[in-house]
């Protein structure tokens, strides 16, 4: 049987999530899935409860029925006071039949608050356990997976908790109606279960086969919706390229093979069920033919012959039900090992145990022989030394692939340095917590990121204490509030997917504003204006000027045209710095930065 590899970096690996289906009851799961429930405590016993009484007044059924044919049918068959207290008999039936709907309606009701409650927490503490991840964990794992364990296994585990203590009321039920017919008849009770060693037998096989199917299913299934999401996503790309038939055709065999495999899974559970139902008219067929002998030689009577027909039936509804939910228990403990597993992982960057909150900062950045790699032995920033004064502007240069976006992202503690240190205002901010850092500080990446909400709730985002007028005044600062004013309903204009009925420009102005109303003391500009137009650029230029007083910047830029007026600009080559200086200062002392300048502007190297 396949196990679920330890350490949450396998969840980059293809067909993880698919191909383990995982042991039918794995201790750990469920007892780590019972402490969730015992949060719950009322919900759960009252479940339990529910379900006692269920099993009670449905084994109690039979033995009504077989007491009434005894004592009143047979033994009196023509005493009018018989018939009378038949009466007796048919009330105390309606009577259990009653309280059996009523516990059954327990049952599920109380088993229903349960299980929402316990799978409302467990996703609520995946969200909060991922919040708490560091950048590089969501680099090395891919989304799609990572979303797997949030929604499709916690919902592995919702289908667990809805059959999961009905399954052992089933369990209990086999328990409680084999004891009674033993007590009623231990011989025609043997007789009746002698057909289950080859139940046993049969379903063992039938795993066999059908384990390896169901696993195709889910693969195969997996292999359906990836596709879908990609063209979903690709669709513009797609119709640009004519490549819709080719698509269409790729996703047909994917389906083809889903199709396949469930049907062949469809024909194994086909299999299974006739099995258990011939094996249960076997044993109804031994009841009436043992029972009915013992019955004419007077050892049995009546009504306990009737009853044992019933137990034989009901004793096998639930193990047809068990056989069909096998699979289901293997999945759902799978799921539940994959869940915990995430909620163990330990983050790679975190605060020390209780870390102070940085005090309101200056600005000053030191950098100090800082190495960093995102794969061990791969160092992509080498004992970086750099010394950013409060208020200063500094513009970081180079070739794609030269360090500058690693280097800002160690400077917001998105990632954790191999070796050395950097420091705010004089201080270790690996000995602060990461949030009174990142409270003083904001991004504005090149990629402008925004939420499905207002635009009024995009510029406030965390702060939520900023006031409207305040966030009018940023918008205005950055020079937002013009186009902003110009939608329908102005700041309260709900945004599509990702800002998506807004222009690039647009989105990058209300990323500007939201950076600016969290009056930040550093602010990072991450190649901001690249995918901008010209007359925006202008504006944003304009307002940085006003922006950036009394606030340490650090921006990066392809368009060297954007950071000539920068205090210090600092060029990067292959993870080092190789110069640092003013924008003429590097003309005349930095070849790359010379070059990149001439490329920038199409004239030749004045170096």
């Amino acid at each position: 049987m396949a196990s679920i590899p330890t350490g949450y970096g396998h969840l980059g690996q293809a067909g993880l999530d698919d191909q383990v289906l995982g042991k039918v009851y794995d201790h750990t799961v469920v007892r780590r899935l019972l402490k969730y429930t015992l949060a719950y405590k009322f919900w759960a016993f009252l479940s339990v409860f529910g379900m006692m009484g269920y099993i009670i007044t449905m084994v109690a059924q039979p033995l009504i029925i077989a007491w009434g044919i005894n004592s009143f049918i047979i033994a009196h068959p023509n005493e009018q006071s018989s018939w009378g207290n038949i009466h007796i008999v048919g009330l105390i039936f309606v009577g259990n039949a009653l309280a059996l709907m009523i516990f059954n309606f327990i049952q599920y009701a109380s088993l229903a608050r349960a299980s929402v409650y316990v799978l409302y927490d467990l996703r609520r503490d995946m969200f909060a356990h991922l919040q708490k991840q560091p950048t590089s964990f969501f680099d090395r794992n891919e989304v799609g997976r990572i979303m797997s364990r949030v929604q499709n296994d916690v919902h592995q585990l919702q289908e667990f908790m809805d059959i999961g203590i009905v399954t052992l009321g089933d369990i209990a039920m086999l328990g409680f109606i084999t004891m009674v017919m033993f007590i009623m008849d231990p011989f025609l009770a043997a007789v009746t279960l002698g057909s289950l060693p080859l139940l046993l037998i049969i379903m063992t096989f039938w795993q066999k086969y059908s384990r390896p199917t169901f696993v195709r299913v889910r693969v195969a299934i997996s292999a359906v919706n990836a596709n879908l999401q990609e063209n979903i996503s690709g669709v513009r790309v797609a119709q640009s390229m004519n490549r819709q038939s080719l698509n269409l055709s790729h996703f047909d065999d994917l389906n083809s093979d889903h199709l396949e495999a469930t049907k062949k899974a469809a024909w194994l559970a086909a299999v299974l069920l006739p099995a258990v139902e011939v094996l249960t008219v076997v044993s109804m067929s031994l009841v009436i033919i043992v029972g009915g002998l013992m019955t004419f030689e007077g050892t049995l009577e009546v009504g306990f012959l009737v009853a044992f027909l019933m137990y034989v039936q009901r004793l096998f509804e639930p193990i047809r039900t068990l056989a069909m939910q096998y699979t289901q228990f293997q999945r759902a403990m799978a799921s539940g090992a994959r869940i915990f597993e995430l909620l163990d992982l330990v983050p790679e960057t975190q605060d020390k145990p209780n870390a102070p909150v940085l005090p309101r900062i200056e600005g000053e950045i030191k950098f100090e022989n800082v190495t960093f790699s995102y794969n061990a032995g791969e160092d992509v920033l080498h004992d970086i030394n750099l010394h950013v004064k409060p208020g200063q502007t500094v513009a970081l240069v180079g070739i794609t692939g030269a360090g500058k976006t690693s280097l800002v992202a160690l400077a917001a503690r998105l990632y954790e340095p191999q070796r050395g240190k950097i420091l705010v205002d004089g201080k270790d901010i690996q000995e602060y917590s990461r949030e009174s850092l990142a409270s003083q500080m904001s991004m504005v990446l090149q990629e402008p990121f925004l939420h499905s909400s207002t635009i009024n709730e995009n510029i406030r985002y965390r702060h939520r204490w900023i006031s409207d007028d305040e966030i009018v005044q940023a918008a205005k600062a950055v020079g937002a509030h013009e186009f902003i004013s110009g939608l329908p309903q102005g700041y309260e204009t709900v945004l599509e997917q990702r800002g998506g009925n807004l222009s690039i420009g647009q989105r990058q102005l209300v990323s500007f504003a939201r950076a600016v109303a969290a009056d930040p003391r550093i602010i990072v500009l991450d190649e901001a204006t690249a995918s901008v137009d010209s007359h925006t650029e202008f504006l944003i230029q304009r307002a940085l000027k006003t922006l950036l007083i009394g606030r340490t910047s650090i921006v990066i830029a392809h368009r060297l045209s954007t950071i000539t007026g920068a205090d210090k600009i600092v060029v990067l080559e292959l993870g080092k710095i190789i110069a640092e200086g003013t924008h003429m200062e590097l003309l005349q002392n930095s070849k790359l930065y010379a070059d990149l300048y001439a490329m920038n502007f199409g004239e030749s190297s004045t170096s």
